[in-house]
């Protein structure tokens, strides 16, 4: 079993140049497949068809 999940890679940061800092943020469970290449499949299409931000949130997944 795979699992996908999003997260965030920056947190907001004045402090820093660009306003923000490197930060895997919490992980949030979207979904689950029997197979490694359903699961990657999965976070493509959403990432190509969302945009990921300012805080770069992006698709993943990971064994369960």
């Amino acid at each position: 079993m795979y699992r996908t999940f999003m997260r965030t890679w920056w947190r907001r940061n004045p402090a820093w140049p660009g306003g923000r800092e490197p930060h895997a943020g919490r992980k949030s469970y979207a979904g689950n497949y029997s197979t490694e290449a359903e699961a990657r499949a999965a976070c493509i299409a959403h990432n190509e068809a969302n945009d990921p931000g300012f805080l770069s949130r992006k698709m993943e997944y990971e064994r369960s």
